[in-house]
């Protein structure tokens, strides 16, 4: 297991511009998903989803998942991860991973001398590492971003 590189952008991975902020409105009081309280007001505010969603400016980046081997853990074909090169990977981490050239997007198992990548869909075997085989953790996905039906 390697740390982040310098970067080497995936094909689908794209830079975040993070110069010009992303305003939007924040309603400053908790959404209850249960039963709404009339009783409580609403006040509004401008946050800049920079400031919320990224840590590092220069070493995030947005990638599209392909696929649905990591489902179960909410991330679903489409969606689109942030991802952190600049955090440093670590047990129970969902990593972006360049295994024997390939990017691949799954759960990192890092516990006594074993590393492995696992998946959150039952149906994909876990990736074991092998004499020969090469691993670069890419990055780690901070958020999940995806379109609501």
């Amino acid at each position: 297991m390697s740390l982040p590189s310098p970067p080497r952008q995936p094909d689908e991975a794209l830079l975040l511009d993070c110069t010009p902020a992303a305003m939007v409105n924040a309603v400053l009081a908790r959404v209850p998903a249960g039963f709404p309280s009339p009783a409580q007001d609403h006040a509004v505010k401008r946050i800049d989803l920079n400031e919320v969603l990224i840590r590092h400016p220069l070493a995030t980046y947005f990638v599209t998942v392909s696929g649905p081997s990591m489902r179960d853990a909410g991330i679903d074909d489409g969606d689109r991860l942030l991802v952190d090169r600049a955090v440093r990977p670590r047990h129970g981490h969902v990593v972006v991973a360049i295994v024997n050239g390939e990017l691949t997007v799954k759960t990192l198992y890092h516990r006594g001398g074993v590393v492995k990548l696992v998946a959150a869909n039952p149906t994909y075997p876990e990736i074991s590492l092998r004499d020969g085989s090469e691993l670069e953790i890419w990055g780690v996905a901070t958020h999940c971003i995806k379109a609501l039906p």
